[in-house]
């Protein structure tokens, strides 16, 4: 019976032996077909993530494909900053926005994030909260518990980190997750790097572009505003910044005033002055150092554009070189958003500098066309005085000898007239030389005796009916102080009204002589007359505006009718404090 029980078990024994063997089989058929679903995983991750070239895009997918491959619910890939010791930038997965906002600001690299950063190796643990080097989670953070984190190097720097916590099912992350996320922070480094170097060839591109059309439209002859309003708007979109601001010196006070603006407000920026030192702008134009700031609100000098409107990431820079800067380009971004790269720091003082010698290339051929336009003033002015004024003396010089023998009155009548005109043609001439050497920049600050003058009479025209005929003789803009001129303008403008009003003309003539003695100014008509016994506080007026700078007025009856008003000042005088004449230094 022993026998019998002892072969009876010795024949089941090897078919539980062999069930054994063949579970332990299944398993590892089960693993190896796992490692196998997930090799295919990453090498579609792989694939993914370096489908494209946007280095948003690549980010986006490197987190997703992370947590998809080691079944995460929450994974985010944090990206260091420049100093390489804190995070600059946060994308996550599995967080809606509204947690996003319940959050608030995104971790900047304390506790566990940053033993990472400090030691970029590839760190697992069970509980978050037990580690020791845990920091503790803000209000509203939702719970996690494992974690697992692993570095991305591109080729031989830190780029960042990638984070996952939450495995499904409550379990910690293993080895194999490990292995996995640390194979696919190798490729994400590959795909970073190249998406890096076309994002660098994509600003070039658009920095060659953008500096070509810049120099192509100051050196044109299109309006420099709208050029450097072009610029301005190239330059905040390849930025993607929220608003660009070109601030150049005023030529008369030094202080700056943006010329050009693009994007966010912009029309509330254009055309305002921009104090020199209180505000990041005026710093870099005076130190000629280009600024980047993270935060616009901890900068010292944080006077604000836009008082509705709170700006982060600041990057300014001078237009030019030290010694020769010529205004400041500045790019905002809105408070919250990444801060300017060094890539873009280094592209943006590049496109200032040749911005400033397209510039200066500008102005140096607006100098040549003003000296061309001088020269062939000048030379126009040489032919007038030495071939038209000398004929013209000739002729009058042959008349004259005509008119000493002609017996004929009326023959004689009509030579004396005709040199009469002959010298009034030569005092316009010579009046129109002076002209010409007028310089164009004594024009632009504020206009000159001349355009004061034809500008009162070409307003006088809607009260009298006609147009005042008017000549000047001399150098009325050189020898004309501005004081002076303010009140030639006002005698001016008094006569033609009281010419309108009272006179009843059909003919007024306004002649301005200046020579080195005194300046002279003529208003003659052929109306009724001054009236005996009339009022003459008007008159009395124009007296007395002589009379401050030491002249004369006088007011008589024409030759042939009407009035002769004469007003006349020293050449060369000013009105001093206590209403004397003084010499003009």
């Amino acid at each position: 019976m022993a026998d019998q029980l002892g072969d009876e078990v010795s024949r089941i024994l090897p078919t539980l032996r062999i069930d054994e063997l063949l579970d332990e089989l299944q398993a590892r058929l089960a693993s190896v077909r796992s490692s196998r679903d997930r090799v295919r995983q990453l090498l579609e991750a792989v694939v993914g993530i370096g489908s494209g070239l946007d280095l948003e895009q690549a980010l986006s997918r490197i987190v997703q494909a992370a947590a998809t491959l080691v079944n995460a619910r929450y994974g985010a890939l944090g990206v260091l900053g420049e100093d390489g010791r804190r995070l600059s930038r946060f994308i996550t997965v599995g967080l809606s926005p509204e947690q996003i906002a319940a959050i608030g600001h995104f971790p900047e690299g304390h506790g566990l994030l940053g033993e990472l950063i400090r030691h970029p190796e590839p760190l697992r643990a069970e509980d978050l909260s037990r580690h020791p080097n845990s920091y503790g989670f803000p209000p509203n953070h939702p719970p996690m518990h494992s974690f697992l984190g692993v570095p991305i190097r591109v080729r031989d720097e830190i780029f960042g980190n990638l984070y996952m916590t939450e495995k499904d099912g409550g379990a910690p992350f293993d080895a194999d997750d490990e292995a996995v996320l640390t194979a696919l922070a190798a490729a994400a480094g590959v795909a970073i790097d190249n998406a890096r170097l076309y994002e660098e060839a994509r600003r070039r591109q658009a920095w060659l572009e953008t500096t070509a059309e810049l120099t192509r439209g100051l050196l044109s002859e299109q309006d420099m505003d709208d050029v450097l309003a072009g610029f301005a708007q190239r330059v905040r979109s390849f930025a993607a910044a929220d608003l660009a601001v070109i601030a150049l010196p005023s030529p008369d006070s030094g202080e700056l005033f943006v010329v050009a603006a693009d994007g966010r407000n912009a029309e509330g920026v254009r055309g305002m002055t921009v104090d020199v030192e209180e505000t990041l702008i005026g710093a870099v134009y005076k130190s000629a150092q280009a600024e980047v700031v993270t935060d616009l609100s901890s900068y010292p000098r944080s006077g604000r554009l836009l008082p509705d409107v709170v700006f982060g990431p600041v990057l300014a820079v001078p237009l030019g070189t030290a010694g020769q800067v010529r205004g400041a380009f500045a790019l905002y971004r809105l408070a919250g958003a990444p801060p300017f790269d060094a890539a873009m720091v280094n592209l943006t003082a590049d496109m200032a500098v040749q911005g400033a010698v397209v510039l200066e290339l500008a102005e140096r051929r607006r100098d040549s066309e003003l000296l061309s336009l001088y020269a062939d003033r000048d030379r126009i002015g040489r032919d007038l005085h030495d071939l038209a004024i000398q004929r013209l003396f000739a002729t009058s010089m042959s008349l004259q000898g005509a008119y000493k023998i002609t017996q004929k009155p009326a023959v004689a009548r009509r030579i004396a007239q005709a040199v009469s005109d002959l010298d009034d043609t030569i005092k316009v001439i010579r009046s129109t030389i002076f002209a010409l050497h007028a310089h164009e920049e004594d024009q632009d600050d504020a206009p000159g005796v001349r355009a004061q003058v034809m500008e009162i009479c070409e307003q006088a025209a809607s009260l009298l009916g006609f147009t005042p005929s008017v000549r000047f003789t001399g150098p009325v803009e050189h020898l004309i102080g501005p004081d002076a001129a303010e009140q030639l303008v006002a005698v001016l403008r008094e006569a033609l009204s009281n010419a309108a009003r009272h006179a009843g003309a059909s003919r007024v003539d306004v002649d301005l002589t200046a020579d080195g003695t005194q300046v002279a100014l003529r208003i003659s008509d052929d109306g009724v007359g001054i009236a005996p016994g009339g009022r003459r506080s008007g008159l009395t007026n124009l007296l007395e505006r002589a009379q401050q700078f030491g002249g004369t007025f006088t007011a008589k009856p024409g030759e042939r009718g009407g009035s002769v008003l004469t007003w006349t000042v020293p050449t060369g005088l000013e009105i001093s404090a206590g209403g004397n004449a003084g010499i003009k230094d």
